[in-house]
């Protein structure tokens, strides 16, 4: 793949947009195309507590075959899938703000909105919602500075390279474990984190008292989830970014890679896709047992190939003058800040806020898609009304005003 010349933008930008003179299409489409499947994943974790999501398994009560297609759903094209591409464009957004690595002027404009971007991440996981990701993206940001001035060939050898390393690594462990000798696997079975019914059904009581019961609890899972699992994600969280800044560079984000190259992703991603499809389907409603051998959890090891498949799509649907196709993503992505943060408001209003209905345990998959569409369809909505008034989303001028130190314009 032939590198690209590209010059840093500062408006084409991760999580902070502004005016469309000097955006960047296809990344807005992509990341709209993120923002929206994340929530597919993340919805479970609002409606139930995190014991639910510790454990591995389907809510309690679960067991419905609309609940297990909706499992099934999110497992095979969603699970991994969004969370991977947004961190790989946040490794090109590292680029677009920062610029080049002896820029310095540029180089503490970047610190500065990365600390800001800490402050949101923590005030998030901490007052709203445990699973928040801005704090971990802020402080892998700040190692990602250090490489984004590295070529696109170096780029896609070390973050590609390590990227494919821990999808073999979950391929191989998912294969290995599923056929290990029958005694060795009833160990580790019991060995599994399993939520009883009692701690989940007094886990879901607590957020349903309302504040501060609901509020330390968020607290407490939020902390555990920092400091036993946020700092261990980093060696997969930075390979991303440093693939997605690669491909960037290389021109292959922006439709200006070779063809063949494309082709030859959605072949190999797209059959991972319909095995795993398969085999998937196969496991979830196969109840007790796997009776795929381990395939199907070797099969969602390689989630990057299935984004990567995402993106070539949407990439070669602009190529092609097909525009139009995908052209309601981009705004979205534009108030990508904007829409992932509220996405949290409207699910913590509807799950365990004291100020809304208090749903928390009482939806199963099936139903959460209901609600999923419902946000999508409000998101896909506002964003191009609010941005036909208003050059960026309104966190998105809150953070880019903090970054700053000054304020700047919102209308257009």
């Amino acid at each position: 793949m032939s590198e690209v010349e590209i010059q840093p933008q500062t408006a084409a930008v991760g999580l902070a947009p502004t005016g469309s003179k000097d955006r960047i299409f296809q990344l807005d489409v992509l990341r709209g195309w993120a923002i929206l499947g994340i929530l597919a994943v993340n919805a479970i974790a609002f409606a139930w507590p995190f014991q639910v999501m510790m454990s591995e398994a389907p809510p309690p009560g679960a067991t419905g075959r609309a609940d297990l297609i909706g499992v099934w759903v999110t497992d095979v094209f969603f699970h991994d899938k969004f969370r991977t591409l947004f961190t790989m464009l946040f490794g090109v957004s590292i680029f677009l703000v920062g610029g080049e690595k002896n820029d310095e002027s540029r180089g503490s404009l970047l610190w500065r909105r990365l600390l800001w971007l800490g402050l949101f991440g923590l005030l998030h996981g901490v007052v709203l919602w445990y699973g928040d990701i801005l704090l971990h993206y802020a402080y892998c940001g700040l190692l990602m500075m250090m490489m984004r001035s590295w070529s696109a060939r170096r780029l896609l050898w070390i973050g590609g390279g390590v990227t494919l390393l821990w999808a073999v690594v979950a391929a191989v462990a998912s294969w290995g474990m599923a056929n290990l000798p029958a005694e060795v696997a009833a160990q580790m079975e019991a060995a599994r984190p399993v939520a009883s019914p009692e701690a989940i059904a007094e886990a879901v009581a607590l957020y349903r008292s309302g504040w501060p019961a609901g509020l330390m609890e968020n607290i407490e899972v939020w902390a555990t989830f920092q400091l036993m699992a946020s700092p261990f994600l980093i060696p997969v969280t930075v390979p991303l970014m440093m693939l997605g800044l690669g491909l960037f560079k290389s021109g292959y984000l922006i439709g200006r890679a070779p063809l063949w190259t494309y082709a030859l992703v959605i072949l190999i991603g797209g059959a991972n896709l319909a095995a795993f499809a398969v085999w998937g389907w196969q496991d979830t409603m196969a109840g007790e047992g796997d009776p795929t051998r381990g395939l199907a959890g070797a099969a969602s090891g390689a989630a990057f190939l299935i984004t990567l498949f995402y993106v070539s799509v949407l990439i070669l649907l602009v190529r092609f003058g097909l525009r139009p196709l995908v052209a309601w993503l981009a705004p979205v992505g534009r108030m990508a800040f904007t829409n992932y943060l509220t996405q949290t408001l409207i699910m913590v209003t509807l799950y365990y806020g004291p100020w809304g209905p208090m749903w928390m345990g009482q939806h199963g998959p099936a139903q959460m898609w209901a609600v999923v569409g419902a946000v999508w369809a409000a998101q896909i909505v506002w964003s191009p009304l609010w941005l036909s008034v208003f050059s960026m989303g309104p966190l998105e001028w809150i953070w880019r005003c903090l970054t700053y130190g000054r304020m700047v314009p919102l209308r257009k």
